[in-house]
């Protein structure tokens, strides 16, 4: 009977991660590897910061490539799966908090974000926010939808790659 509980709680979780953020779709680690390969090959000076970070995939293969990681997750369970997997790498930081109310850390110079139409807008709005907030470019990849009124620089296979720069607001 317990066993019914905690899949309840689990089911629970992961739909309420999926209303409040996007959903789980996991990435296959051979096409992760190409994108970065191809699209961004990745230097131990990058700092990835990955919008919505699941399980931890791109967080372990950014950290396999010498790169720091930075993950912000909303749902506990996958947060929990990135800490575990993830143990005692100190290139991955993964974080249980809610992205879209937090400021991204200073020192990124790559978002990687599965993309959702449904989030494109405040995706873009967001991102746009915090280039504006640092002062200076940020390289943003996203998997599935591109990004709405936005022409990417690259595209790989289902990655877009976009180049947001600071806008001058007065």
């Amino acid at each position: 009977m317990g066993w019914i509980y905690f899949f309840g709680i689990v089911v629970t979780i992961i739909g309420l991660g999926a209303f409040f953020g996007a959903p789980y779709v996991p990435t296959r680690r051979k096409d992760l590897r190409s994108m970065f390969d191809e699209l961004y090959p990745l230097d131990k000076s990058d700092v990835v910061l990955d919008f919505g970070s699941g399980d931890g995939l791109v967080l372990r293969e950014v950290s396999r490539r010498k790169a720091k990681a930075i993950g912000y997750e909303i749902n506990p369970v996958f947060w929990f799966i990135s800490k575990v997997w993830s143990w005692g790498d100190s290139r991955v930081d993964a974080r249980l908090c809610n992205g879209w109310l937090i400021p991204f850390p200073d020192s990124i110079t790559m978002v990687y974000a599965f993309a959702v139409q449904r989030d494109g807008k405040r995706l873009v709005k967001k991102i746009q926010k915090e280039t504006n907030r640092l002062k200076r470019p940020l390289v943003v990849i996203c998997y599935g939808s591109p990004l709405p009124g936005i022409e990417p620089r690259r595209v790989y296979e289902a990655y877009s790659m976009y180049e947001f720069q600071p806008l001058h607001l007065k």
